[in-house]
């Protein structure tokens, strides 16, 4: 797809009620912007995050009364991403996946979008100058569909807190286990050599840490004794594929809040 400027689109309003952030998880701001793609970058953001409250975004959100537009970050096969769609058309999600992005050009996770009718958009990161100027070309896609929600699927780069100041409290990652045990890569490996009995996964959403966002949705798998690191991630990614969908079902239709370090959702009113 051919990529738009960065001032076209403004995504609708979230649905999120007023509150204030905990001031330990507070975004600093972006930087001083040099270049004309930075200075793009910045009013993006002011774009995206108008209608939320606090710099880190408002800590209660109320459920969704529609179809909530949501983005995917790729960078691989997209397997998570697959299992999200799936659970759209299947009306057990209530949200569009408006568009996949990928900063890997030939990711397989792009191809299957396409199939399925997804809009795409390859992002190459390693043809910019920097992250700041790769993060303002994403937003610009994210921006002109009018993407609500960001989920990460495989998404092998680190965000920056000036991309999260334009999604606050609306980006989530999944992860291969129950953080905050072996966060970071190859963690079904180092949950082998350290001994655990049992593994898993969890839902959470992103904060400027390594997988250190407060916690949606765990489950956990066993660790059996012949197990190796490759069969150990096939049986937890069986369980991803129905975390994912269930976070974000529970993020979008029931009401919750950040107590903290904690997501809690509220009992029914």
């Amino acid at each position: 797809m051919t990529l738009p400027d960065i001032s076209a689109g403004t995504p609708s309003p979230p649905h999120a009620t007023s509150g204030k952030s905990p001031p330990g998880n507070a975004a600093r701001p972006p930087p001083t912007c040099q270049s004309p793609r930075l200075r793009q970058l910045a009013a993006a953001q002011r774009r995206l995050a108008r209608t939320s409250t606090g710099r880190a975004g408002p800590s209660r959100r109320t459920k969704a009364a529609r179809l909530a537009r949501v983005g995917i970050l790729l960078s691989g096969r997209g397997s998570n991403f697959l299992a999200l769609h799936d659970a759209t058309l299947g009306g057990e999600l209530p949200a569009q996946i408006a568009l996949v992005v990928s900063n890997v050009a030939d990711a397989p996770g792009l191809a299957h979008a396409r199939k399925r009718g997804i809009r795409t958009a390859a992002i190459p990161h390693r043809e910019e100058a920097s992250r700041l100027e790769h993060e303002a070309r994403v937003l610009a896609a994210l921006g002109q569909e009018g993407i609500e929600w960001v989920c990460l699927a495989g998404y092998m780069r680190l965000l920056t807190p000036s991309f999260l100041t334009a999604f606050p409290r609306r980006v989530v990652n999944i992860h291969p286990s129950l953080l905050p045990a072996f966060p970071g890569t190859g963690a079904q490996a180092r949950a082998l050599e350290h001994g655990v009995k049992v593994s898993g996964c969890t839902v959470h959403l992103v904060d400027e840490d390594l997988d250190s966002g407060p916690i949606v949705v765990q489950r956990a798998v066993p660790v059996l004794d012949g197990d190796t690191p490759e069969s150990l991630a096939a049986r937890i990614l069986e369980q991803e594929h129905l975390a994912y969908p269930e976070a974000l079902r529970r993020l979008l239709t029931e009401t919750w809040e950040i107590r903290g370090r904690r997501l809690v959702f509220l009992p029914p009113a």
